[in-house]
């Protein structure tokens, strides 16, 4: 791996411990807020049955506030993850070009089904959030087709 990948992964990295460190203390503001407990606290919800007080509250479920009502930090903290996975399926597939086209592809397809599953949301976070995984879903098999499109030009020559 050289230098300059290895600095992308630890500015990659510390972006995203930063974001998620934030994004946790603000989402923690769901303990004070009862009334979007049956609304947010979907995990909690899932492991403890109804959530009737704050201790119940898995930390998980602040992000998910977070996400729905201060949406900067995860929305950096989706764009600091897409760049480590991509840089990661760079180096670990950078020999075999057609792999990774399929891997770009792959991760594409994922976006595009996560963007699906919080695209009904009515809150302007998850809005944004599923906005950003539709265009990078869309990038990713953008990209792999016109890579594809590449591969085979240069087989044909």
């Amino acid at each position: 791996m050289s230098f300059k990948v290895f600095i992308q992964l630890v500015l990659a990295s510390i972006l995203l411990i930063f974001s998620t460190g934030a994004a946790w203390y603000e989402g923690s503001a769901l303990i004070e807020h009862s009334w979007e407990w049956k609304h947010t606290a979907i995990f909690s919800g899932l492991v403890n049955g109804q959530v009737e007080n704050a201790s119940e509250i898995l930390p998980i479920d602040y992000f998910i506030y977070a996400a729905k009502f201060a949406h900067v930090f995860p929305l950096l903290m989706l764009l600091s993850v897409t760049y480590l996975i991509l840089i990661m399926g760079y180096v670990l597939l950078k020999r075999n070009h057609k792999m990774f086209t399929y891997f770009l592809a792959s991760v594409g397809i994922l976006f595009l089904m996560l963007s699906g599953f919080v695209s009904n949301s009515p809150t302007n976070g998850l809005i944004i959030i599923s906005t950003s995984l539709l265009v990078i879903g869309i990038l990713l098999l953008v990209i792999p087709l016109v890579r594809l499109v590449n591969i085979k030009v240069k087989e044909i020559h």
